[in-house]
């Protein structure tokens, strides 16, 4: 079972470093991957956990000021990386293409991308969740990896508590693999100790992409505990 954790845009370098041990004294036969922020890429240090970027450019090294390249990441030992997710999709306008591109990097650069697919609350209750899922993941098409990983995250679902049924969850999963066969989908958005006996029941979840959960560490052990 893959658990990602997203830090998001939270824990400054002290904090971090404190989170960082505890962490690493977590007990799990999950695989733990780590997605900090840019600047605390450079204080991770772990042996049973792998690192994970939040983010990638869609450009090569060269005069791209601000952005951060796949060959800055791979020389940081990052071995995995979000691409995609709704939060970037909404606030910085990423376009399919532009994150197609930001796969291409990372495969260069021997990363694992986790893309991120989801749809809205009125994409759901319009019934045209199937056509924007297809549409994210039509940027696959043409990329021959499979070790790319899918995070299923129903964007009405991040942050809110709650989540869809375990019939929708199944429904989208199986969707996701008949078009993507044999990869990894992970779940994502508001998975937490209340709800992971559910979803742990649902055998077509490979794996979770954690966000606020991911900064609480005693409460991720009791996931953890459960999820095993």
């Amino acid at each position: 079972m893959i658990v990602a954790l997203n830090n998001k845009s939270n824990l400054d370098k002290n904090e971090f470093l404190d989170y960082l041990g505890k962490l690493n004294n977590i007990k799990t036969n999950s695989k733990l991957i780590l997605c900090p922020t840019f600047i605390n890429i450079a204080n991770f240090n772990s042996l049973t956990i792998s690192l994970g970027s939040q983010n990638v450019s869609s450009k090569n090294d060269g005069a791209y000021t601000g952005e951060v390249s796949a060959k800055d990441l791979n020389s940081y030992n990052v071995k995995y990386c979000i691409v995609g997710h709704s939060e970037r999709r909404e606030y910085q306008k990423e376009s399919d293409e532009e994150i197609k591109e930001k796969i291409n990097r990372l495969i260069e650069n021997n990363i694992i991308p986790i893309l991120c697919i989801g749809e809205t609350k009125q994409e759901r209750i319009n019934n045209s969740y199937k056509e924007i899922l297809k549409k994210e993941l039509d940027i696959l098409n043409d990329i021959n990896n499979s070790n790319i990983i899918i995070a299923y995250e129903p964007i009405w679902s991040i942050g809110t508590g709650i989540i869809p049924t375990k019939e929708e969850i199944i429904e989208v999963f199986d969707f996701i693999k008949s078009i993507i066969p044999n990869c990894k989908v992970l779940y994502g958005g508001s998975a937490n100790t209340n709800n992971i006996d559910m979803l742990k029941s649902i055998n077509q979840i490979d794996g979770y992409l954690l966000g606020g959960l991911s900064l609480k560490p005693d409460d991720l052990q009791v996931f953890l505990d459960k999820l095993n």
